[in-house]
C-alpha cells in the first residue's frame, strides 16, 4: 500500500480525536448548524491554490525518482492529480450552486481538497477516467460529511476529519479497486485492483490496513490528548477564547474586530499586559504619535497668537486727486435726445 495513504488515514483519526476532545467552540451551535463565515474568502482561495500546486509536486514525487521508467509514472501522477481535482471541483461547484443561501465558496474549496486527498494514494496507478471518478467521489464525500459532523456536535473548524478522513479512507479503498501494476515498480507487490483482474487480495489488504490505522491512530491520539490535558490544558479559558488566541497568545490584534466590550465584561485581570494597548495589524503606532504631537503643537501656536498684540492698521497718506467735471452746456446737447427740454 502507498505510504501516503497511511498518513491520510492517520490524519483522519488524529483530527477526529482532537475535535472530540476539545469540544465545540463557544456559541458554535447557538444559531444553527450553518458554517461560520470565513475570515477572508480571498485568502482561503489563495491557500487552496498553494495547496494545489504543492500537491501536484508532492504526488509527482511519489515515484521517488525519475530514472528508468519512473519518469513515466511521475508524469502519470501529475495528470491524475489534475484530473481528479477537476472532478472534485465540479462536485463542489454543484454543492455550492445547490446551497439555498447562495454560492458557497467553502464547498468549492472542500470539493477540490477532498479530491486531491482521495487520489493521492494511487496517483500513478490510475487511468484518466479512473482518476476523475476517484476525485469526484472524494469531493462528494467531503462536502456531504462535513454537515453530518456538525449534526453530531463535532466541531471541526478546518474540516480535517471529512477532508483527510473520509476521503482518505476512500482513497485507500480505491487502490484495491482501480490500481494497475506499475511494472517495474513494486508499489503493489505485483498485485492489481479488483476491476483489473487482480481479485480481492489488494482490496482486502487496503481496506484492512485503513481500518487498523484509523483505530490505532484514534485510540493513541485520545490517550495522548487525555494525558496532556491533565498536565497542560489543551483548551483555552473562556475569556481567552472569546478574545481570541491571536490577541491573547500572540498579541496580534486584527482590524474591525472589537475587543473592548469583551474585555470590559470578562475582566481578564490575570494578564500581565493591557490588551487594549496592542495595536491593530497594518497600523504604525509612530504615525499616531506624530499626529498627536502635531495637533498639540498646532493648538499651542493658536493659543499663543491670541495673546500677541494686534498691530495698528497703517493708512497710506496718498493725496486724493479730484476729477474736473466739465459744465453742462445746453448748446452742446442734442435736443432730440432730451425730449423734456423746451
Amino acid at each position: 500500500m502507498h505510504h501516503q495513504t497511511e498518513r491520510l488515514c492517520q490524519t483522519q483519526a488524529h483530527a477526529l480525536a482532537c475535535a472530540i476532545m476539545l469540544g465545540p467552540r463557544l456559541g458554535r451551535y447557538e444559531h444553527g448548524l450553518q458554517p461560520l463565515p470565513l475570515g477572508c474568502p480571498v485568502n482561503a482561495v489563495m491557500g487552496l491554490f498553494v495547496l494545489w500546486w504543492g500537491w501536484l509536486a508532492f504526488n509527482s514525487g511519489s515515484t521517488y525518482g525519475v530514472s528508468g521508467q519512473r519518469w513515466k509514472y511521475a508524469a502519470r501522477a501529475a495528470v491524475s492529480t489534475m484530473l481528479a481535482s477537476m472532478g472534485g471541483g465540479l462536485v463542489g461547484l454543484g454543492f455550492s450552486l445547490a446551497d439555498p443561501n447562495g454560492i458557497d465558496i467553502l464547498s468549492q474549496i472542500n470539493g477540490i481538497l477532498g479530491a486531491l486527498v482521495a487520489v493521492t494514494g494511487g496517483c500513478f496507478l490510475y487511468r484518466a477516467w479512473e482518476a476523475i471518478f476517484v476525485g469526484m467521489v472524494g469531493g462528494f464525500l467531503t462536502c456531504y460529511t462535513m454537515p453530518l459532523l456538525d449534526k453530531m456536535g463535532i466541531d471541526d473548524p478546518v474540516g480535517a476529519s471529512a477532508t483527510h478522513g473520509i476521503s482518505g479512507f476512500w482513497g485507500a479503498v480505491a487502490i484495491g479497486i482501480f490500481a494497475d501494476n506499475p511494472y517495474p515498480l513494486d508499489t503493489t507487490s505485483g498485485r492489481m485492483g479488483l476491476i483489473k483482474g487482480g481479485g480481492w487480495a489488494l482490496l482486502g489488504i487496503q481496506t484492512l490496513t485503513a481500518v487498523i490505522l484509523t483505530v490505532w491512530s484514534f485510540t493513541s491520539s485520545t490517550i495522548l490528548l487525555w494525558a496532556i490535558d491533565k498536565i497542560i490544558p489543551i483548551r483555552m479559558d473562556a475569556h481567552e477564547e472569546l478574545l481570541g488566541a491571536d490577541l491573547v497568545e500572540h498579541r496580534v490584534r486584527h482590524t474591525q474586530i472589537g475587543v473592548s466590550r469583551a474585555i470590559s465584561a470578562l475582566h481578564p485581570q490575570d494578564k500581565k499586559f493591557n490588551l487594549l494597548s496592542v495595536p491593530s495589524i497594518g497600523t504604525n503606532p509612530g504615525h499616531d504619535s506624530f499626529i498627536i504631537k502635531f495637533i498639540r503643537k498646532k493648538r499651542l501656536e493658536d493659543r499663543l497668537k491670541m495673546f500677541q498684540p494686534t498691530p495698528p492698521l497703517k493708512v497710506a497718506n496718498t493725496p486724493v486727486q479730484k476729477k474736473q467735471v466739465a459744465p453742462i452746456s445746453l448748446k452742446n446737447l442734442d435736443s432730440s435726445k432730451i425730449a423734456w427740454i423746451d
